[in-house]
């Protein structure tokens, strides 16, 4: 929201206390919301009128009017001794631009430092760059050129294990970083990595069973490649197993000042102890506004938790990206909790301190609506303490800062906390029509703590999904000639249904890192960037095909 503003105050002629920013109630954004579309626009016509203004986009204008994921071309090189130790990485990264910068830049440096995976390989060369082009503009969207990354160095996992003869997954293991592991930006990873443990969980998950879509009653086409379109009964349908695994970087880096603002206010409404929570955080589905109510709770001890609507009347909260929020904006909410509730303790002790030594000497809680000792002792209701007082702050909360990498070197701690997950995908294809069934997604993922964990895994799961879209159907296909979107709608550029969307098991680690609020890791986007190199490797594994393109078409594997 304050972003958006400080780009609409100029173009209005106003100065920024002058505009103010309200979140509406929206949908997923998936990093399409960090450029401006239509908000100025609204803003001029409202001044020139007089009255309000709405705009809406059809989809068909949405696809003209927001950015799109880069589209990227990727060379890899590895090399490893004979039994399986990488040696050396060398890589050149393009990504295509679009005709503005938008995010590019920082795409660039999350691509390249991220290109080597979440490996320990010694000797890297990488190159990232992205270019001007008469393309429709690229920005951010979940993944933000890690995703791009993910699936060429994925890729480069599978045919260097085939050449050494080892198993695919052994091969990773056998190379896996893990906590202390040097970056190829010379960056220490000092939080777990647990990249060897997540891979072997999904690889000792049971495989679903075979040739599922054969009953008494005859096929059950659903479970066939090609659906409900019934154009096979089992006929050359062939299976296949993947692995991949990703590392994603969590918040804003490279020596951006990130943070977050939370306005927190305790009081006594109808003989009840009340926390009001208030930041800009832009909830897109995310899940932040249920959990910044359960931090108030957990920190505040009261039931009735009432988050007041995102706008810029309270310290921004930065955008929704990056994984960033829950750590950041629920950081602050964390952090000013934390110093209402010593504000809470010292009209308490103002209140009530010379009737029990224990608000003295004694580390004080609240749970329940009540202080209470850490042995539990109940010193005084809040209802009391809190007649007639309101207690109410703003503060700001920060993670650790990081630095700009070195443009010469390539090196710097360009990054305050990594994410990892790994996938295991089996498919069945149907190798005379080229059609694709995605049987099982399983994924395993470090969270570092679940503060929702119903939240956790529907997260860990979309952001599967997405992936599965990249892998076998989205593609935004751009005239070479005028440069127009040639498939703006959703009949012609396709996203994963509740028909395409197989099971998505989801095995969750908690290993807490000790940087973080509640030791917790950002988790959105590490399950978008596995889960497609995964499926492609399935769709190999099952046609012997080398497959160096997404998303796969049915000529792909035809031959047509």
């Amino acid at each position: 929201l304050h972003s958006d503003l400080r780009q609409i105050a100029p173009v209005l002629g106003l100065p920024e206390e002058k505009v103010r920013m309200t979140l509406s109630g929206v949908g997923g954004a998936f990093g399409g919301r960090e450029d401006l579309s239509m908000q100025i626009h609204a803003c001029l016509l409202a001044l020139r009128t007089n009255k309000p203004v709405k705009i809406v986009y059809n989809r068909f204008e949405s696809f003209f009017g927001h950015v799109h994921r880069h589209p990227a071309k990727l060379w890899y090189e590895h090399g490893a001794t004979k039994d399986g130790k990488i040696t050396h990485m060398k890589c050149r990264i393009v990504l295509d631009g679009g005709a503005y910068a938008s995010a590019s830049p920082a795409v660039v440096g999350n691509a390249a430092s991220l290109a080597a995976g979440p490996y320990v390989i010694d000797d890297v060369d990488i190159e990232a760059v992205a270019l001007y082009t008469n393309n429709p503009p690229c920005g951010a969207m979940r993944g933000f050129g890690a995703v791009q990354a993910c699936f060429a160095y994925e890729a480069q996992m599978d045919k260097l294990a085939a050449k050494l003869g080892l198993d695919p997954v052994e091969l990773r293991r056998l190379n896996a970083m893990e906590q202390g592991t040097i970056m190829p930006t010379g960056q220490p990873v000092d939080s777990p990595a647990p990249v060897a443990e997540i891979l072997r969980r999904v690889k000792s998950r049971p495989l679903p069973p075979e040739r599922q879509w054969e009953s008494s009653e005859g096929a059950d086409v659903r479970q066939l490649p090609g659906g409900l379109s019934n154009t096979t009964h089992g006929e050359g349908v062939v299976r296949g197993v993947g692995y991949a695994v990703g590392i994603k970087n969590v918040g804003f880096s490279e020596g951006f000042d990130d943070y977050s603002t939370a306005k927190v206010r305790m009081e006594v409404i109808n003989a009840e102890p009340v926390a009001t929570v208030h930041t800009a955080m832009a909830e897109v589905g995310q899940g932040g506004v249920t959990v910044h109510a359960q931090i108030a709770r957990t920190e505040l001890g009261v039931t009735q938790v009432t988050i007041h609507p995102a706008d810029t009347q309270v310290g921004s909260a930065g955008s929704t990206s990056a994984s960033r929020q829950t750590y950041v904006t629920g950081g602050a909410v964390k952090h000013s909790c934390e110093l209402v509730r010593e504000k809470v303790l010292e009209i308490g002790r103002r209140k009530m301190g010379t009737y029990h030594p224990a608000w003295a000497t004694a580390e004080l809680l609240l749970e329940g609506g009540k202080v209470v000792t850490d042995g539990g002792e109940v010193l005084a209701d809040l209802v009391d303490v809190l007649e007639g007082e309101a207690v109410e702050i703003e503060a700001e909360w920060r993670h650790r800062p990081t630095e700009a990498f070195d443009l010469v070197t390539g090196q710097g701690n360009g990054h305050v906390q990594y994410s990892f997950a790994a996938h295991r995908a089996v498919v069945e294809v149907d190798t005379e029509l080229g059609l694709v069934k995605v049987i099982e997604l399983a994924v395993a993922q470090d969270v570092g703590k679940a503060l929702n964990p119903l939240s956790v895994v529907g997260q860990i799961q979309g952001g599967t999904t997405q992936g599965l879209g990249v892998a076998v159907m989205e593609e935004i296909i751009v005239d070479p000639k005028t440069a127009k979107v040639r498939n703006p709608s959703f009949t012609d550029y396709l996203i994963p249904t509740i028909l395409d969307t197989p099971t998505i098991p989801v095995d969750v680690l908690e290993l807490a890192d000790e940087h973080a609020p509640y030791g917790l890791r950002g988790i959105g986007e590490a399950p978008t960037l596995s889960s497609t190199p995964a499926v492609l490797a399935a769709i190999r594994n099952a046609t012997g095909l080398e497959l160096n393109k997404t998303p796969v078409r049915p000529e792909h594997l035809t031959g047509t």
